[in-house]
């Protein structure tokens, strides 16, 4: 399977000022695999270091920050040779080892020959539990589940995929029955590389949502393993609201159903959590649609979503068949579904970071409002076949936007004030 992200890590070893890399990403979205892949295939050799349950290398960060002594040990124990710019170092689950964490400071300090790359699955927690990060030490890169047009590659379709990465409405209007049927398998699938594996090699939905299921264990066994008594409860009433609070038709975050009576600082450190460990995507609201957009975040609202739209499928319960077989994805679960799969491409496959914005007494919301360089742009995402739109019509009226966007199953058109982007195309926004 080809993850675009492969080309980023190109980029970081060709940089005149390179840094040690931290690679971010949550459990199971293949970081172990790209770090591998990319060391066999662009250096002469590549040293792999897992620190989990691993005292014995991480005992070698221990003593001091001598990199010379460091690297010597590194090679004693594991019977190679490190070469620089010709090895790569590769230290995953680093989240263990903090020591390992804070040598990369003097390996872009004193020791810049030497490529290295780190991870961790739940290294955002650890950061926030007192690991001193070596801030603008590192270059850092985050990886995602595969988005659609990885999707598209690890089914063989590579024309479509050159044809979205080309920007090429003509012929994706033109072959947009095979991209709906292929976004929907999508939704079911997600883009966890194992289930995404899985599913290309066998093709069986029930064998899909099993590994799904695997995958959702894992992370809820994290909650017991990394977390207090006092803070699990919490995490796992967030964790498990999830589905609920996408199926509404405001997806603002609502304490209330999460625990009855429940006030925003009581799930506070459990949203963070969530965050840091990288299963969750937070959205936060803007005050105004002004820029910088940043400036303008209203800290009390925020929408949450699932790190994979597969496994938000699984955890709904939601029957395979009716999405493959049916139109029932684009009116059913009241488009939780397709606002979760629009989310993760604009976070895994653009630039741009989302916020959303709702008019006073909520009589109109963007589902989303991204920074396109001058301009703020607001983003409708429609799952029904009925394409009004009421409240990018009245966002427009009252901003207007330099753009208006409309993500939907429809075809490429644009109508002047507003363009309807297809739900496969969000890449190219």
């Amino acid at each position: 399977m080809k993850r675009l992200l492969l080309e980023k890590l190109i980029e970081w070893k060709e940089k005149k000022h390179r840094k040690p890399l931290i690679l971010w990403g949550a459990r199971q979205v293949g970081k172990t695999w790209i770090m591998k892949e990319f060391g066999s295939a662009y250096y002469n050799n590549f040293v792999y270091i897992s620190f989990y349950n691993n005292s014995r290398m991480s005992s070698i960060f221990e003593e001091d920050y001598d990199v010379k002594r460091i690297i010597n040990a590194i090679e004693v124990n594991q019977h190679v040779k490190i070469i620089p710019r010709e090895t790569l170092l590769i230290f995953d689950e680093v989240q263990t080892a903090p020591k390992v964490v804070e040598s990369l400071k003097y390996f872009c300090e004193d020791a810049p020959e030497y490529h290295i790359i780190a991870a961790g699955s739940l290294l955002g927690v650890s950061i926030h539990e007192g690991v001193s990060f070596p801030v603008g030490k590192v270059d850092e890169i985050r990886l995602y589940p595969m988005n659609f047009r990885e999707f598209l590659l690890a089914m063989g379709e590579d024309k479509l995929f050159e044809y979205i990465s080309n920007s090429d409405y003509e012929k994706i209007n033109e072959f947009s029955d095979i991209y709906k049927e292929l976004m929907k398998k999508y939704i079911c699938v997600g883009g966890m590389p194992e289930v995404v594996g899985r599913f290309i090699e066998n093709k069986d939905f029930a064998e899909v949502r099993e590994i799904q299921l695997s995958i959702l264990s894992q992370y809820e066994g994290d909650f017991g393993k990394h977390v207090s008594p006092n803070d699990m409860p919490r995490i796992r009433m967030t964790w498990q609201s999830l589905p609920m609070q996408l199926a509404k038709e405001n997806k603002k975050f609502f304490f209330g159903q999460v625990k009855k009576g429940a006030r925003q600082k009581d799930f506070e450190k459990a949203i963070q959590w969530l965050v840091d460990a990288g299963i969750v995507y937070k959205v936060n609201k803007v005050q105004k649609p002004a820029m910088p957009l940043k400036s303008y975040v209203d800290f009390s609202a925020f929408k949450l979503f699932l790190i994979d739209v597969g496994l938000l499928c699984a955890m709904s319960e939601l029957d395979i068949e009716s999405v493959i077989q049916g139109n029932d994805i684009f009116v059913e679960f009241k488009g939780a579904l397709i606002e979760q799969y629009a989310l993760e491409q604009l976070v895994s496959d653009t630039k741009y970071t989302p916020y959303y914005y709702s008019g006073e007494k909520s009589t109109y919301e963007t589902d989303f409002l991204i920074q396109k360089n001058k301009d703020v742009i607001p983003i409708e995402v429609k799952a029904e076949t009925n394409l009004k739109s009421k409240s990018l019509r009245a966002y427009h009226d009252k901003f207007s936007p330099a753009l208006a966007l409309r993500i939907s199953s429809s075809d490429y058109i644009d109508q002047g004030w507003m363009k309807n982007i297809p739900l496969w195309c969000v890449s190219t926004i």
